[in-house]
């Protein structure tokens, strides 16, 4: 088990399966030691986390559907490198909410995500970040995160 994933369990988290793509697309994609990780839902043990961020869903539960973005992005980042040692750096999300037009908290809901990777992976857990209210996510789903990551190659 990685230290990572050993930290994960101090948390009382666990990876899920690997998502499997809604559509078109790769799961990730690795170009020299960068790792491009498709956009991931708000799928927790439940299923999925669905709603409007100022209507349906409030900040906290936001926040958790984010949280479980980060897990699904690990378990696909897991998937596609084999071992969470090997990141050197998280170095950017994107992320996405589904929101009505006078929500102003995008921000809160991915420090979700944010949070996490922090906790894990420390200083190489920074990351640039954009964080953005959308007017629809696919099946409705509360939040959407996609990541880079820098990896040791050697």
């Amino acid at each position: 088990m990685s230290k990572i994933e050993e930290k994960l369990a101090e948390l009382g988290l666990e990876l899920p399966n690997s998502p499997a793509p809604m559509a078109s697309y790769v799961p990730a994609v690795t170009t020299g030691n960068l790792v491009f990780l498709s956009g991931v839902v708000s799928k927790g043990a439940e299923g999925l986390i669905t709603g409007k961020l100022g209507r349906d869903l409030t900040v906290e539960e936001g926040y958790e559907g984010a949280k479980t973005c980060a897990l699904n992005l690990l378990a696909n980042l897991k998937n596609e490198i084999g071992d969470l040692d090997k990141v050197k750096r998280i170095v950017k999300l994107l992320g996405m909410v589904n929101s009505t037009p006078d929500f102003t908290q995008p921000p809160a809901i991915i420090n979700g995500c944010s949070d996490l990777l922090l906790e894990l992976f420390g200083k190489n857990g920074e990351h640039a970040r954009s964080a953005v209210g959308v007017a629809t996510l696919p099946a409705g789903v509360a939040v959407e995160i996609e990541m880079i990551v820098e990896i040791h190659t050697s």
